[in-house]
């Protein structure tokens, strides 16, 4: 490391700029996957948490299930209590709508749940703590609750029926809605108000039952929690697209890195092939040109991840962001593994160098 400690002090400026542009597309980079990790928590939180193996959704002729669309009937619910293999099957309700607070005129966009009261135990779940005990009481996760301006004991108007305000719980989130829980019977009411079936949406089945046997006989889909999250339209195309962009990025990082080390590489080939007329060997040639690449690297994800958690934590005042381990951290590996790769890349002229080049063999 000797000769890469003496560049990186000899030709800084060089260096620096490097070291910058991968500190931006650092900032890049972790902004994007804070940002897709927060509108992925405001379009999925709340699904993640029903319980169950699976979650059973209507399989429509022509297309695929959907959260939006599905609507599964009591015969259908009574056949997955009764298949074989099958613990427990929880009847859940969703459907968008409004809110207002009492006495104004201001509707809020939520998701209502309808959740049983009496569901088998799911251990500490943010959802289910929300479920409250009469019809005419309804559980707030904070986003409503802040969004309303209520607190408990306050009342809301929920397509044009009052409710009051029993609880209020986590930040849960369904397609970029706040969550409201309420019992079967009132959410039943709510979904005929704004058009639908009034039966359940979705079915959180636990158990080891033969899946696809149950769902074909009942025209249903039963997936994993994470792979239904598939049925929710609004999830699948933003998702796609920034994760489009976040894949981009990393490719413009190892391109942008290994150009960078590819030209200054050749333009020390003489003083490799120097160094090698005096005995360094190749792995000592590569090993230093990696750690080379590996500081400035380091230097500029560094930076770069500075500012995502410095910026992150402001916007998230804002903007759905999300810093955490795998939006700040994941990112920091990932770009520091293809930027080596393209260093490495560069490494040919280090391997293929002639000593003879630096007696004037050549001239």
């Amino acid at each position: 490391m000797f000769v890469a400690w003496r560049e990186l002090r000899f030709a800084r400026g060089r260096f620096l700029l490097i070291g910058a542009v991968v500190a931006l597309i650092t900032l890049l980079v972790g902004f994007l996957s804070g940002l897709t990790g927060g509108l992925a928590a405001q379009n999925i939180s709340s699904v993640l948490q029903l319980p169950g193996d699976r979650l059973v959704l209507q399989q429509p002729e022509n297309s695929d299930p959907s959260f939006a669309s599905s609507s599964v009937d009591e015969d259908t619910v009574q056949a997955w209590e009764q298949a074989d293999g099958v613990e427990s099957v929880i009847p859940v309700g969703i459907v968008q709508s409004r809110a207002s607070a009492s006495g104004t005129d201001d509707p809020t966009g939520v998701a209502l749940y309808g959740l049983p009261q009496d569901a088998p135990a799911t251990g500490s779940n943010p959802l289910f703590e929300l479920t409250p005990d009469a019809d005419t009481e309804v559980g707030l996760s904070s986003g409503a609750a802040d969004d309303l301006g209520v607190e408990v004991g306050d009342t809301i108007s929920i397509t044009g029926n009052d409710f009051t305000v029993a609880a209020i719980g986590e930040d849960l989130w369904y397609s970029h809605t706040p969550v409201i829980v309420m019992t079967p019977d009132a959410w039943s009411e709510a979904s005929k108000r704004v058009g639908g079936t009034g039966e359940a949406t979705v079915l959180a089945v636990t158990g080891d039952a033969d899946w696809e046997a149950v769902g074909s006989q009942t025209d249903t889909v039963a997936e994993t929690p994470l792979a239904s999250l598939t049925a929710l339209e609004a999830f699948q195309s933003e998702i796609g697209s920034l994760g489009l962009m976040i894949v981009m990025l990393f490719g413009i990082s190892a391109l942008v890195v290994g150009a960078f080390f590819t030209v200054w590489t050749m333009q020390r080939a003489g003083d490799i092939a120097v160094l090698k007329a005096l005995g360094a060997t190749t792995g000592s040639l590569v090993r230093d040109s990696l750690g080379q690449a590996l500081i400035v690297l380091a230097a500029g994800i560094g930076v770069g991840l500075a500012a995502v958690v410095g910026l992150g934590t402001l916007a998230g005042q804002a903007l759905p962001f999300v810093v955490s381990p795998l939006t700040t951290l994941a990112p920091a590996v990932v770009m520091a593994v293809l930027g080596l790769a393209g260093a490495a890349f560069a490494l040919r002229s280090v391997t293929k160098a002639d000593p003879l080049t630096a007696l004037g063999s050549n001239r």
